[in-house]
């Protein structure tokens, strides 16, 4: 089966919004194992949206379209494809009656009601985070077409929750993915190392790189979940064997949600002391729900008088090695221990840049010092990821702070060995 996406919007040619809803669409078609073939912008305009439509549906199984559907003059989506496909709008009244309990106690405006309006017969998805709803239905000659609302907040919801499972059912198979997450190796270093396991047709192994670590999602098409998920294993078992322990986890979000977890599992908690990264570590952390019962504090130490002030570095150890050293970063680790009274304590310093290196300590050197209250260890950054920005150095070294965490948890080893180095981006 072959998709194409079509964007609609003029703030999104404009670049006033960022068109983050065809990545979103993209990759729940590629875990449905749907072949996406074009994706498109068109503006507010119901002429060239029509051409689109046309062009798509003469090319494509499936078309699906993001914005365009809300009560405004320039909300001609639906209208369009309606026109399009040859079919009558008609009063969908659940959809209406969601709108009106939507607006309860505020002014209701009547362009409002025109959101209630869907082509006839077709399959609604209900707007739980907005009042637009969204629907798929099948054209006269057998193409499907599906309408998702413009803002994230609405689309991932309704992508996931309606649409997915109405594709699936549509493609007369089930389909499963896993996912399989790593750090501490680039997306080229492991597609040549699974290339073989990339060729396969049925399950399929795609690598996909994220934020300063990557992923390979494996994924199988069958005649019901079991057979899909029987197909996946031996390629994740063969992926275990071939990455190791670079492999965080199957089938989870994010580090911190791996760290959060385990850590709550034991009873033991976590304080963290942040330069460079500014709190960012502290951030990811409490993004996770539950993540009080694992973490005790964060401070973030920029100034060389905070960390002497807060952490009892001392100064002697500022004046003679720097902020940015082996030496400081292991201080840091230790005093947020005895000042939380933490298990482990983490500390984090170096320079992110863009300004600030020199030649013996360059734009991207961090050092990460992990503190069990027994033994300290500590990590090196070494600079060679300078070019990337400091966003993604920041990134990169809470990701490789939890990385530590994750290690010793597990036991894993490799507690002071920095992810992405020379040899393995």
């Amino acid at each position: 089966m072959y998709a194409e996406i079509i964007s609609v919007g003029t703030e999104l040619l404009l670049g006033h919004t960022i068109n983050s809803d065809a990545a979103y669409v993209a990759r729940e078609l590629s875990a449905l194992g749907i072949n996406l073939l074009y994706s498109c912008t068109v503006g507010d305009n119901p002429e060239r949206l029509e051409a689109a439509l046309q062009t798509a549906l003469d090319r494509s199984d499936i078309v699906i379209t993001t914005g365009g559907l809300g009560p405004t003059g320039d909300d001609l989506t639906k209208e369009t494809i309606a026109k399009t496909a040859g079919k009558k709008l008609v009063l969908h009244q659940e959809s209406l009656d969601r709108i009106v309990e939507y607006f309860k106690g505020r002014v209701m405006g009547e362009s409002q009601k025109k959101q209630a309006m869907l082509p006839e017969g077709c399959t609604v998805f209900p707007n739980g985070c907005g009042t637009a709803p969204g629907c798929g239905f099948q054209t006269a000659n057998g193409k499907t077409m599906i309408m998702l609302p413009g803002p994230p907040s609405e689309l991932i919801p309704m992508l996931k929750n309606y649409a997915v499972p109405f594709l699936a059912k549509e493609s007369g198979a089930v389909i499963v993915s896993r996912i399989v997450r790593v750090f501490g190796l680039g997306e080229g270093y492991v597609a040549e190392q699974i290339t073989d396991l990339t060729e396969g047709t049925n399950p399929t192994a795609a690598t996909y790189a994220k934020d300063g670590e990557m992923f390979v999602r494996v994924t199988a098409r069958a005649k019901d979940e079991a057979a899909a998920s029987a197909l996946c294993e031996p390629v994740v078992d063969e992926l275990q064997r071939r990455l190791g322990d670079f492999i965080y986890g199957i089938d989870v979000e994010s580090l911190e949600e791996l760290v959060v977890k385990e850590l709550t599992r034991r009873g033991l908690h976590l304080a963290c002391a942040e330069s460079c990264t500014g709190g960012l570590l502290a951030s990811r952390i409490t993004d996770i729900p539950g993540s009080s019962a694992a973490f005790q504090m964060g401070a973030v130490t920029y100034a060389n008088e905070i960390k002497t002030l807060l952490l009892d570095v001392p100064e002697e150890t500022l004046r003679q090695y720097g902020a940015v050293s082996e030496q400081t970063a292991r201080a840091m680790a230790e005093g947020i221990v005895r000042k939380s009274g933490s298990e482990l304590g983490i500390g984090i310093t170096g320079i992110a840049g863009p300004g600030g290196g020199t030649p013996e300590k360059p734009v991207g050197l961090v050092y990460l010092a992990l503190c069990d209250g027994k033994q300290t260890w500590v990590r090196k950054m070494p600079g060679n990821n300078a070019k990337k920005g400091r966003r993604y150095l920041r990134w990169l070294a809470a990701s490789n702070a939890l990385d530590m965490v994750r290690r010793y948890l597990f036991d894993l080893g490799g507690l002071e060995e920095a992810a992405y180095t020379a040899k393995n981006i």
